[in-house]
């Protein structure tokens, strides 16, 4: 059954957001801090601003008493006003935020005070407004702080707006002293009965001034407010693990009034987060539900890991912190196992929610950088899937029935199936594959006819190129017993191992994503480094080759460029067999990598600096294969001091794969 917890808040934050701005009875008149042509008076507004005597910061917990009247007589202002007056009054001030229609929705929201609606309304305008203010910022600054809390407390908006309108700000978000709206929201602390609808009519109002004040400054200075352009979910595709399940949201509901990963007080949250995905409002649904998966997670945590007073703490980065391995005290953390092996819950929020090259849907969300009427249908539809398994994986009533119900069925095998996209090792086994397909290509590039080159004189035979792919031989052979068996040949080690089938079945095996040390890290970033490489390498062979040969069949190359150009294509005999060597070395590590931890610092260290000479050699290639340098001799040496290094390392045993026997 749902949880029966009555709120997440623990008791300071809860006196601070519930109780505390309505201590003071007395009404305040509107007209104190609104004149008659509807400007905001900051002047009234900064004196219910107190300061601590000790360092003259601001003193929130008297400003938040002192400011409650205030907000309840903005918002019983708003509800006098009909929705025509409101937009002829204050439309005009939101244009600053690039979102007017947003803050024009958040009036008629608090019109009707249905509390999810509040609640939702909140969080999209705390998000549009830091994006705002990021934009504002950087008519003086260079980076934007990332964290609002940050944000607010710079000198920049300081000079712009001036400090004491930003104190008053950061009584109401930003900082963990003040009322902290934004957090409190986002991470699901709040139940929706417990954030009061005046704090969202005051940020209302707020924001408007602040567009007033913005307006002076820009006149003063000649600004102009430049927006920066939304981001675009890339590889969203990628994401795409589970079926559409329309059927499956009808069942959900009856799942959130018995699941154990509710808590009761949050059951309006998950009702109006399905309404919304069936009303195709998808940004709607997913920034009311990711608060929701988060205390179910929370809520897990704390029960599997026998801390329940960390249900009510609000912890920075507390995401991360639920799916490690240990916990603060080193005991293991039990929840990745509660959520099942192969930790399929943990790597898809770690997918969608952390990893740097994923879709970092909740931080792109909160942080205002997504334009919300244009949010995929197909992220919130896996987001929405995704919470079904939860949902149903926690459920206790007939739950088998549930679990074998056709709809929720499949949902439960994509989930179980579910392997990293984002994590720098699937990234990896990407990049590798995408190289190899770039390799294949090179026999189908044109060459000019045999009659042709025989006219040259004074060009050397093949001995090179047949001498570096005699000593990729060599290692190739010695590589062998790491390698699945079904791919070798004796007589002809090179093309017989060093293909694609080997990559695919190399890069099919399993690599543990959740927990990855720096050491682990540090090494994916050096291999993926050299794959990079490889695959620009390859690249440039497409485009010089092709190139060529159209100016050798137009006759418009130049003797000495002809003689280059035969020395590129002698260059490609043995360029093929050495990119696919280090592609098969990278994933034979790869698959290895945890074994890295198992070495000691001195071995480590050398076992970087091997790495860091092949990527200094493949780098090297870059160069000398590309259009403007085009010295095609260079590679043949480059190359041969590269093999003997491999061979060397390979010989002495120090690769990961070799420490896996």
């Amino acid at each position: 059954r749902c949880h029966t917890v009555t709120t997440c808040l623990s008791p300071p934050v809860h006196y601070v957001i519930c109780k505390l701005g309505f201590e003071k009875k007395d009404t305040y008149d509107i007209n104190n801090i609104l004149s008659e042509n509807g400007e905001v008076c900051w002047q009234a507004l900064t004196e219910h601003v107190c300061y601590l005597e000790s360092d003259q910061s601001v003193d929130y917990i008297k400003s938040i008493r002192s400011l409650g009247p205030v907000c309840e007589s903005v918002n019983l202002h708003f509800k006098s006003l009909t929705k025509e007056k409101f937009v002829i009054q204050y439309a005009l001030w939101f244009n600053w935020t690039n979102c007017t229609e947003l803050f024009l929705e958040v009036f008629d929201v608090l019109q009707h005070t249905q509390t999810t609606e509040v609640t939702l309304g909140l969080m999209k305008l705390t998000s549009c407004l830091e994006r705002a203010l990021g934009d504002v910022y950087l008519l003086i600054g260079k980076d934007c702080p990332f964290l609002l809390r940050d944000l607010l407390a710079s000198e920049q908006l300081a000079v712009i707006f001036g400090q004491a309108v930003m104190d008053v700000l950061r009584i109401f978000i930003g900082s963990p002293y003040g009322l902290n709206l934004r957090n409190v929201l986002w991470h699901g602390f709040a139940s929706p009965e417990e954030i009061p609808a005046k704090y969202c009519a005051m940020l209302l109002f707020l924001t408007a001034g602040l567009g007033q004040l913005l307006q002076m400054y820009l006149l003063q200075t000649k600004c102009v407010l430049v927006h920066r352009p939304y981001v675009i979910f890339v590889s969203s595709e990628e994401l795409n693990v589970f079926p559409g399940n329309h059927e499956a949201l009808s069942l959900a509901e009856e799942l959130i009034k018995q699941s154990s990963f509710v808590l009761q007080t949050m059951i309006p949250f998950w009702m109006a987060s399905l309404t919304a995905f069936k009303q195709s409002r998808y940004a709607d649904c997913v920034i009311l539900l990711l608060p929701q998966l988060e205390v179910g997670l929370r809520l897990l945590f704390t029960t599997t890991n026998k801390c329940p007073n960390r249900l009510l703490t609000a912890e920075v980065k507390f995401l991360s912190k639920m799916l490690a391995k240990h916990l603060d005290n080193e005991e293991v953390n039990q929840l990745p196992a509660v959520l099942e092996e192969p930790a399929m819950a943990s790597e898809f929020l770690w997918d969608v929610l952390n990893h740097q090259e994923g879709p970092r849907i909740r931080d792109r969300l909160s942080h205002g950088e997504i334009n919300l009427e244009a949010f995929p249908r197909e992220v919130a539809n896996q987001i929405v899937a995704f919470a079904i398994t939860l949902l149903c994986r926690f459920s206790d009533e007939d739950v088998f029935a549930f679990k074998e119900h056709m709809v929720i069925k499949p949902l439960m095998n994509c989930a179980s199936c579910y392997r990293s996209q984002f994590h720098p090792i699937s990234r990896l086994k990407k990049q590798v594959l995408e190289c190899m397909k770039s390799i294949h290509l090179w026999p189908e590039l044109p060459v000019v006819p045999v009659e042709h080159v025989q006219t040259i004189k004074g060009l050397e035979g093949n001995a090179e190129a047949s001498t570096l792919i005699l000593v990729i031989s060599e290692i190739v052979s010695q590589l062998q017993q790491y390698m699945p068996h079904n791919c070798y040949s004796s007589d002809d080690p090179v093309n017989s191992v060093l293909t694609e089938r080997l990559l695919i079945e190399l890069c099919n095996t399993r690599v543990c994503t959740l927990y990855s040390p720096r050491p682990v890290l540090e090494i994916l970033a050096v291999l993926r480094k050299i794959s990079a490489q490889c695959h620009q390498v390859c690249e440039q062979v497409i485009a010089s080759t092709e190139l060529r040969y159209k100016r050798w069949m137009n006759r418009t190359l130049r003797s000495r460029q002809r003689h280059n150009y035969l020395r590129m294509l002698n260059s490609i005999t043995f360029l093929s067999p050495v990119l696919r060597l280090i592609l098969v070395l990278i994933t034979l590590e790869v698959v290895n990598v945890h074994l890295v931890c198992k070495k000691n610092q001195s071995d480590y260290q050398q076992y970087l600096k091997f790495l860091k000479s092949i990527l200094q050699y493949t780098e090297n290639l870059v160069t000398y294969t590309s259009l403007e340098k085009n010295k095609w001799d260079e590679t043949t040496e480059l190359t041969n001091k590269a093999l003997i290094k491999i061979r060397k390392i390979s010989d002495r045993k120090l690769m990961l794969v070799q420490l896996a026997t």
